[in-house]
């Protein structure tokens, strides 16, 4: 039987913030998570993608199999979420092949992100493959998936508007500050965690011409990067809490388990007009509590909508566009995946109609002289590939028609093909 490939989704369309952060995984948990997917399931081309927005385990598996239950539930238990039927409904399961490619292509194209066409998604994607690959659980599937993936991103950036302007996550919240602040000149700006998010944020602060920025991380060596490369100040991580006073505008983007701000560590904090707290992390960084402290509001990752600009409304419309060049590599893509489930098949049907060709050769070798023995070896080369031609056409149109598999049967009874070895 056949592989399918399939997945789970829990992404922003389906949970609320305070469900996606219970099961947001670090790298290091996802690596662990795929690694316990193999030893429980057994799984091959396996693809974990944990974003702030959505939590995702691509797969195949055999056809007769459905693993998406028993995989959401070993991936709460993983996150320690017990009561596991609470959490079912907000999961979208892909059972189908064609369906979990197609998302995954939409995905990565930023097709589903919370801001349309965030950049960030096809990098964090990039990460994914390569834990994969690291794991050794990136087959010729997934390798050849994922590259077709990138290069029908090329394709929407090159040949569409889709990426034009900047509309990511980061750029919205940058956003976000200026209507914050609009009546403060150049406001105090406290960037926290310098991850691929934090670092967009300095980036789109920069093309703003924000200055008064302040950057704070347990790295210091990435700090003293990132604050040479924009001119921006560096402030040491144990000196937070008076940073965090000093600063108008506080951009949170940090990964770990327990709130980093909190009203313990804000204790004795005196507002003048408003502190913002903007928190890009997931699972949230700004304890929800803080905003009860007088003067201070708090905006969640659930809190930056799409930026209503000339650049998002391209992006609008050229969806499109996009949907047609997703449409154009899926079909591509599933022609070539279906005659790669065959070519086992194919190889074995040349083996053994070469080996009764080396057969027959063999009984007449005696007879004949080196010459006559090259000359009988090229025609009868010539004769298998015209004979073994016509059934790889075929064999190759029955995948398109989805009719391979009765084909397999009949060529494996026929030529005995199950004791033949794939090279």
């Amino acid at each position: 039987m056949l592989d399918t490939f399939k997945a789970i989704s829990l992404s922003h369309k389906s949970a609320p913030l305070a469900v996606r952060e219970l099961i947001a995984l670090t790298e290091d948990e996802a690596k662990q998570f795929m690694l316990r997917l193999r030893d429980f399931f057994g799984l091959s081309d396996l693809l974990v993608i944990s974003t702030c927005n959505r939590t995702e385990v691509y797969y195949a598996a055999d056809s007769g199999s459905d693993l998406n239950s028993e995989i959401i539930r070993l991936l709460l238990i993983e996150k320690g979420l017990t009561d596991t039927d609470q959490y079912l409904p907000y999961f979208q399961l892909f059972a189908e092949h064609t369906d979990a490619v197609r998302h995954l292509f939409e995905v990565c194209t930023g097709l589903h992100s919370q801001v349309v066409g965030d950049m960030q998604i096809p990098n964090q994607v990039k990460h994914a493959y390569q834990w994969s690959a690291d794991l050794d659980m990136a087959g010729p599937f997934l390798h050849r998936l994922m590259h077709t993936i990138f290069f029908t991103n090329k394709r929407v950036a090159q040949e569409t508007s889709f990426r034009d302007g900047a509309a990511s996550v980061s750029y919205a919240a940058v956003e976000l500050i200026d209507e914050l602040v609009g009546e403060h000149h150049n406001p105090n700006v406290l960037v926290i965690g310098l991850g691929e998010i934090g670092a967009d944020v300095c980036r789109n602060l920069a093309d703003r011409n924000v200055s008064n920025i302040t950057l704070c991380n347990r790295t210091h060596a990435k700090t003293e990067s990132l604050a040479s490369q924009y001119g921006f100040r560096v402030a040491d991580f144990d000196n937070l809490t008076d940073e965090i006073r000093r600063a108008d505008v506080v951009i949170c983007s940090v990964l770990r388990d327990e709130p980093l701000i909190t009203p313990t560590l804000l204790h004795g904090l005196s507002v003048l007009t408003y502190k913002y707290f903007i928190d890009l992390s997931v699972p949230r960084s700004v304890d929800t509590a803080v905003e009860q402290i007088p003067g201070v509001l708090v905006y969640n990752i659930d809190h930056i909508h799409n930026r209503t600009d000339e650049a998002l409304n391209r992006r609008l419309s050229a969806i499109p566009q996009v949907e047609a060049i997703i449409d154009h590599s899926v079909a591509e893509f599933g022609d070539w995946s279906k005659e790669m489930a065959v070519s086992p098949t194919i190889n074995k049907l040349k083996n053994a109609l070469e080996q009764i060709r080396k057969d027959e050769i063999s009984r007449h070798l005696k007879h004949l002289t080196p010459a006559e023995s090259d000359k009988v070896d090229k025609i009868t080369r010539g004769i298998m590939q015209r004979i073994i031609k016509l059934p790889v056409l075929q064999l190759k149109a029955a995948c398109k028609r989805g009719e391979a598999e009765t084909l397999i049967d009949i060529l494996n009874n026929l030529f005995d093909l199950e004791s033949q070895p794939v090279e």
